[in-house]
């Protein structure tokens, strides 16, 4: 029997699996809401299974630690891959979608797992998987990495900065002439 708790009371490790599905279907709702309510029934459907929807082909949990009851949690998804344009002439190497996964711990307020999703579309109509994505699917995957890259940039352009600072404080204290590392009251022993 699966239980929420393992027998040292954390959180049962097939829960995260769960956190990571519920936050990819949380991540399709949003698309449609904020960036593509036009094809919003469409995102919808991906959810169900008499259209087109998602199937988790495959997924990878590193758990970096066991997360104790009671936690809240936040999961956040992004693009693994960069989807092509919708005009590219082959598609194909496109037709999964692979997903890297965060599972935050709220109380602790660091990652409780990584994840790598690998999911399909499928045709529960013709009982077959699609080989292309749909075009409105792609235009919005597309619009989604090159925010990703967009953000990923503003980030190191930030990590950057506080580097040069931090180096600024190591040259005006450590790196002159003349300085002595404090020991503190070892000094005094």
């Amino acid at each position: 029997m699966v239980t929420f708790l393992g027998f040292h009371g954390h959180v049962n490790n097939v829960m995260y699996v769960r956190y990571a599905e519920t936050g990819r279907v949380n991540w399709s709702r949003n698309i449609a809401l904020h960036h593509d309510p036009e094809n919003s029934k469409e995102w919808s459907q991906l959810m169900g299974s008499t259209s087109v929807g998602y199937i988790l082909k495959s997924i990878k949990v590193d758990f970096k630690f066991p997360m104790m009851f009671p936690d809240q949690i936040s999961v956040y998804h992004k693009l693994s891959n960069e989807p092509p344009a919708p005009n590219d002439p082959n598609p194909r190497h496109f037709s999964n979608l692979h997903l890297d996964v965060l599972i935050m711990s709220e109380a602790k307020q660091r990652p409780a797992a990584r994840c790598e999703e690998d999911v399909v579309l499928y045709d529960y109509r013709i009982a077959k998987k699609l080989n292309i994505l749909p075009t409105w699917m792609l235009v919005q995957y597309r619009k989604l990495w090159e925010a990703q890259e967009v953000a990923k940039q503003a980030n190191r352009e930030k990590v950057k900065d506080i580097e040069r600072r931090v180096r600024e404080l190591e040259v005006g204290t450590w790196d002159r002439e003349g300085a002595v590392e404090s020991m503190g009251s070892a000094a005094s022993s």
